[in-house]
């Protein structure tokens, strides 16, 4: 019984710190984008469309690249509907951003030749390929690369040099709970996500002092078209593991991310349980303010009980997937 009241006691500090940092974080004031030219990469569906709509609601200028040319299309005629001002303007591209680098490159200098500099860029384009690390196909690991990696490293290596030199510029950066911590499952696709992730601390470091704020946005699962491709390819253990969190709206995470990208946090989650691993497993994050980092300080070590509780959880479900799976084998 003493054990118990020290986990609810440890659990109930991480809610009260929990509600104290994000307090913190709201007294911050957001940037305007009204006028200013938005980039969304993977704009045709999902999140990122949900982010598209959102920029043009606050009276920006707004470019949505993906691949499909027809949903891409319904996403500009979307953003028609909800002008906020005459003069606003939308449009897109189709291209594949984790292609050449050259011709990424000589698109972007099209969309600012006719819109203007980009002031934000929110790289959203992305895709999910699940399996244990062995069956993953070595042509499926590079699809995955090129998409979440590349994609987002061509965009933001465009815009990167022009943002430090206007002294001026939001990156946004989508990983994922996955960039947090290994998940039975999810090998590949965590590995890309780890790089953003680390592209986006590094990035963040460099970019500081000449004006430019860097947003790693860490999404859970997330009603999309993509997570119902997603769940095609999912192990058994890997959808038990996952599935504890429910769903989030995109449309509810699209304001997350883009509130957290105006106030210019590094780091962007949804909900106590993304929020829980994203500290857990970020220690070493740029989390912005003494008073922050201070409450993370006192509430890290009782947290490492809730972390050990999780591993314990995820190791029980392999054990009787696997059980199961050699049950199963034994009577056939």
């Amino acid at each position: 019984m003493e054990l118990s009241w020290e986990i609810v006691l440890c659990v109930g500090i991480a809610v009260l710190v929990h509600v104290l940092v994000y307090l913190f974080v709201m007294a911050k004031r957001p940037r305007s984008i009204v006028g200013r030219h938005v980039v969304v990469t993977g704009g045709s569906k999902g999140i990122g469309l949900c982010l598209a709509v959102e920029c043009a609601m606050k009276g920006a200028n707004v470019t949505v690249i993906a691949r499909d040319e027809k949903m891409l299309s319904g996403a500009v005629a979307l953003m028609e509907v909800i002008r906020q001002r005459p003069d606003q303007k939308f449009q897109y591209r189709s291209l594949d951003i984790g292609g050449d680098y050259d011709q990424v490159a000589k698109v972007l200098g099209e969309i600012e030749e006719s819109f203007g500099p980009i002031y934000t860029l929110i790289n959203c384009a992305g895709m999910a390929i699940c399996g244990v690390f062995e069956e993953v196909s070595v042509q499926d690991v590079h699809k995955l690369m090129n998409v979440n990696f590349f994609g987002t490293y061509n965009c933001t290596r465009y815009v990167l040099p022009k943002m430090k030199k206007s002294g001026e510029g939001i990156i946004v950066i989508t990983a994922s709970q996955a960039a947090m911590f290994g998940i039975y499952g999810y090998g590949p696709y965590s590995a890309t996500k780890y790089a953003l992730r680390a592209m986006a601390e590094t990035i963040a470091m460099e970019s500081r002092e000449h004006g430019v704020s860097v947003t790693l946005a860490m999404p859970c699962d997330t009603n999309t078209p993509g997570f119902e491709e997603e769940e095609k390819s999912k192990p058994r253990e890997t959808k038990i593991i996952s599935g504890g969190g429910g769903l989030i709206e995109p449309e509810v995470m699209a304001k997350a991310i883009l509130n957290d990208a105006l106030k210019g946090n590094f780091t962007s989650t949804v909900g106590a349980e993304s929020w829980l691993i994203t500290t857990l497993g970020g220690a070493l994050l740029p989390w912005d303010g003494f008073f922050t980092n201070l409450l993370h300080a006192i509430v890290l070590g009782p947290l490492r009980l809730v972390s050990y509780g999780l591993h314990k959880y995820f190791n029980s479900v392999i054990r009787k997937c696997a059980k199961e799976d050699k049950a199963k084998a034994g009577s056939e």
